[in-house]
């Protein structure tokens, strides 16, 4: 079983396909490394894809204490994963908590990164919903423990941002809702707490982005509320970034409109690696609004 240790003597299990220019897919709290499949089979076909699960999610090791979990040890495994396999550089693409980590990628290690895709991000961020998810995530941390994975994965599956997916591909949601429900109990539970609870708020973290010069793609579903002022925020905030608002689309966009995801990353991969992925025009950011 393949796995790369990182720093802290951490295995983390990844599974690879494809050849060329290496992209690095990183999962969401409720998701693993079977989550990106829809992508590893679209885009292996001409890059080196790599996929794989955190630390806290079965194959990869699961840590037993909290101090193991937290926003930069999950970036700090990207690199991990990027150096332990001799990718020099490569593209990054996360979702929610793996959009997450991306970004913090962005901010520690700029020089490993070609390209950060970061989609569903924003969970928490907004400064008038702070305490609200704090609380909510608290409250999932003790049903978690209450409850193990196989029945608390039954209701985190069916948020609010996630009722559209079931609507529209109840098949695909119903793998989702197995995969989630395999996850280890105390991973979920250490992931909550370290990462999850802990992280700061995009919003305080802007004198970092406003220096971010890697090429940045934000993704949101325009069903995906907790999202959306974040990802607009990033927009203006990053120089290097773009913003894709995908319709009628909530919070697993990758697996919910997979060819309209994948597309889309691949244009955008496209332009960087031909270098004409260019920052924004200052001059568009004059605060007119005819002139």
């Amino acid at each position: 079983m393949p796995k790369i240790t990182t720093d802290d003597g951490v295995g983390l299990y990844y599974e690879e396909v494809g050849q060329g220019t290496p992209i690095v897919f990183v999962h969401e709290y409720a998701g693993d490394w079977r989550s990106w499949e829809l992508q590893m089979r679209f885009f292996g076909r001409r890059y080196r894809c790599i996929t794989y699960s955190a630390r806290g999610y079965t194959p990869s090791d699961i840590p037993q204490d909290e101090a193991s979990y937290g926003q930069a040890q999950a970036a700090d495994d990207i690199a991990a994963v990027i150096k332990g396999l001799g990718l020099g550089r490569a593209h990054v693409v996360g979702l929610s908590m793996g959009a997450f980590a991306t970004l913090h990628l962005g901010l520690r290690h700029p020089e490993l990164a070609l390209s950060l895709t970061a989609a569903g991000v924003g969970y928490g961020a907004d400064p008038a919903k702070r305490e609200q998810f704090k609380k909510e995530t608290e409250i999932n941390c003790e049903r978690i423990r209450e409850q193990g994975m196989d029945v608390f994965g039954a209701t985190y599956a069916r948020g609010p941002t996630r009722l559209v997916y079931e609507e529209k591909d109840p098949r695909g949601f119903a793998e989702f809702e197995q995969q989630l429900r395999e996850h280890d109990t105390m991973g979920s539970y250490l992931t909550q707490r370290g990462v999850q609870l802990k992280r700061p708020s995009l919003f305080d973290l802007k004198e970092g982005f406003e220096k971010l010069s890697v090429p940045t793609f934000i993704v949101a579903g325009d069903e995906d509320d907790p999202t959306l002022e974040a990802s607009i925020y990033l927009k203006r905030t990053i120089k290097s970034s773009a913003l894709l608002v995908m319709p009628k689309c909530g919070h697993t966009m990758n697996i919910e409109d997979p060819d309209a995801f994948n597309r889309a990353v691949l244009d955008f991969i496209t332009h960087v690696d031909a270098g004409t992925w260019r920052n924004r025009i200052p001059a568009s950011q004059s605060g007119g609004i005819v002139r």
